[in-house]
């Protein structure tokens, strides 16, 4: 039996867990798929050339999953701040000035977060780069299912980057938000249109 508290809290009207969680579960999800491909190849003799480097791959990838599980109660942690901001008295200058600073502090957390959101998804596409071309044939399209989870993840984790950024009055700061998200945008989409034509091309022969 399935553990659908997860999902419950992200269908409830509470306002985490959010995008930022669904993007870290995915991102999971993806790792876990790549780990699975690299346990249905390693102890085959077709592959024993390229064992050690499987072994090492799926090793990565749990480290990352682990992570991205950690992200998804960590995103809910920084969007906190962020919504108290929004409670704070307004009435007077100096309420203004205490607003605007902790709202300041706030989104750097929660630009932060989604950014390693995206990194970690990043990285499980990395790691899908090699088995997608190395592990098991019969399970390419569990490679091609973890591609699509971990792309998707990036580019749902960047839309709390988009939304955060702006409200930034730091330019630098958020001048390098956006060079980091569109730099893991750019490395995500050209590895999924690498990687998951050759999939589809591979399974459907």
């Amino acid at each position: 039996m399935i553990d659908t508290t997860f999902l419950d809290e992200l269908a409830s009207k509470a306002p985490t867990p959010g995008g930022g969680g669904a993007a870290a579960y995915a991102g999971a999800l993806g790792a876990a798929l790549a780990i699975m491909v690299g346990n249905l190849t390693v102890g085959k003799k077709k592959y024993a050339d390229v064992e050690p480097q499987i072994r090492m791959a799926m090793d990565d990838l749990e480290a990352i999953r682990g992570e991205l599980t950690k992200l998804i109660d960590r995103d809910a942690e920084a969007f906190a701040p962020l919504a108290a901001c929004y409670g704070m008295p307004r009435s007077t200058d100096e309420e203004l000035a205490a607003r605007e600073a902790a709202m300041q502090e706030a989104l750097v957390g929660a630009c932060e977060v989604p950014l390693e959101i995206m990194r970690a998804s990043l990285e499980v596409l990395e790691e899908c780069d090699f088995l997608a071309k190395n592990g098991s044939r019969l399970a390419l399209s569990d490679v091609g299912c973890a591609v699509a989870m971990a792309h998707a993840a990036v580019h749902a984790a960047s839309l709390n980057v988009i939304i955060n950024i702006k409200s930034i009055t730091d330019a630098a700061r958020a001048a390098e938000y956006q060079q980091r998200m569109d730099a893991m945008i750019a490395a995500a989409d050209q590895l999924r249109e690498q990687l998951y034509p050759l999939v589809v091309e591979q399974i459907s022969k």
